[in-house]
């Protein structure tokens, strides 16, 4: 038997997400995210198809400027208008019964206490199916809108992010012993002031005192996702990632990132199979190679080009509108304010002397990690991907709810056939069930496992 595989859908929020102009596509209802039921159905099909969750990003701002204004991402509707993703959860929780559900959230976005609340509210709902994707915000408006001068610099972000995480941890594993709840009727005690404690947080960034006012969930922490692919984005994910989310080129790509990450793992403490990888691809399926591809084609009529270098460049803090196509790459990377993984990711896979080019970049950015093909071949490739270390796939939209639709439908049998996906649940918390561990809580050497029942 192949090693079985996971799959999340990939969304947003919001009317486009990754593929930028395909909302104005008849079939899409990412026009409709204000709408609950456009989100319970999405979280049907995907328990229909055995998914494991459905993680869903976030913006919490404007990207960078594109030609020097922002006008492109209202026009265009990118990345914008976005919803809060928090508050679609419940209803898609109660609408399912094993599909987990990830959320992005940075440290800027929500207070340490406030967010730690929300999310312990969440795990109780979902009875233990909630994830978090740990992100530092690389959008200079998201930090302008929460009342700070701008971007905060790349590093810092991090070392915000750190300390942010040593609060929640401490609300989630420290403020409650397991046993506190005794809810003695007779007594009229419900919990026993004893074991539950204030944290007294006193560091750089924030002060909270404390306690967190619920009682542990499921997870206590939820299961903690990351994808930061600098030097001091992949150290992070590292020390705290469960889920590591990757956009390699290729599962040769995949495999030097999974050992690098691995690496780093034990080097922060951890064991290296602590770590799940999580590849973002998607697919276009056709009875016929000649089927899928003609498709393929006709999607791509809807792509806007424009939008999507606009789109990348926000991530990064770059204007590509107004950076010079032959511009050595290297160039931009020190000048990057953003996100600097992708870019550094293009770079160091260019052969050795090489001087790659906004360009060449260009190039690569058209190329959609898409997988075209019959059920037959795209089974084919992820056996690949499989074979790399890769466990599990993050899928992109580009029709919701289609691509995810057509992909169950015709691809998942095939999969289950060959062993290479789940034919049932199984039971537990999300943690549980990603981590095949058993262990519904972080255990020690997790930093988080450290701050329980100090």
């Amino acid at each position: 038997m192949n090693k079985q595989l996971m799959f999340n859908i990939f969304t947003m929020n919001t009317v486009s997400h990754v593929n930028q102009g395909m909302w104005r596509h008849p079939d899409n209802k990412t026009v409709r995210h204000n709408e609950l039921a456009t989100w319970i159905e999405l979280a049907q099909l995907a328990e229909r198809g055995l998914f494991d969750a459905i993680f869903l990003a976030d913006g919490a701002g404007l990207g960078g400027d594109f030609g020097g204004d922002w006008a492109i991402y209202p026009e265009r509707g990118l990345m914008f208008p976005i919803g809060d993703p928090l508050m679609v959860l419940p209803a898609m929780a109660h609408a399912t019964e094993h599909l987990g559900f990830i959320v992005t959230s940075a440290p800027i976005q929500h207070p340490p206490y406030s967010f730690a609340r929300s999310m312990a509210t969440l795990d109780h709902l979902s009875g233990g199916r909630i994830g978090w994707n740990v992100v530092t915000n690389a959008s200079a408006n998201a930090h302008r809108n929460v009342g700070l001068d701008g971007l905060v610099e790349h590093d810092e972000r991090y070392a915000i992010a750190e300390e942010y995480l040593e609060v929640v941890y401490k609300l989630w594993e420290g403020s409650w012993d397991e046993d506190a709840v005794v809810m003695d009727v007779e007594k009229g005690v419900y919990a026993d002031p004893a074991k539950v404690h204030k944290i007294n947080h006193e560091g750089k960034y924030f002060r909270c005192e404390g306690p967190l006012q619920l009682a542990p969930s499921p997870q206590r922490t939820p299961m903690l996702f990351q994808a930061g692919g600098s030097e001091v984005g992949r150290n992070f994910g590292a020390r705290h990632g469960e889920g590591i989310f990757l956009m390699a080129d290729t599962p040769a790509d995949a495999a030097r990132v999974i050992d690098d990450m691995r690496r780093r793992a034990t080097e922060a403490g951890r064991r290296a199979e602590d770590l799940k990888f999580f590849q973002g691809l998607t697919f276009v399926v056709g009875s016929t190679t000649e089927e899928a591809e003609r498709k393929c084609a006709e999607l791509d009529e809807y792509l806007d080009p424009t939008a999507a270098m606009a789109y990348r460049g926000g991530f990064m803090g770059i204007d590509f509108a107004n950076v010079d196509p032959d511009t050595p790459l290297r160039e931009l990377l020190e000048q990057a304010s953003g996100v600097q993984g992708p870019l550094k990711l293009f770079i160091d896979k260019q052969p050795e002397g090489s001087v790659p080019t906004v360009r060449d970049l260009s190039a690569f950015f058209n190329a959609k990690y898409r997988v075209v093909g019959t059920p037959e071949s795209i089974a084919d490739e992820l056996t690949e991907w499989a074979a790399v270390g890769v466990d599990g796939i993050n899928m992109i939209s580009i029709i919701t709810p289609g691509t995810y639709a057509e992909f169950i439908d015709h691809v998942v049998p095939v999969l289950q056939e060959r062993g290479l996906m789940k034919r049932e649940y199984a039971p537990g918390t999300l943690r549980e069930k990603i981590s095949g561990t058993g262990n519904a809580r972080l255990t020690v050497p997790h930093p988080a496992a450290h701050q329980r029942n100090r």
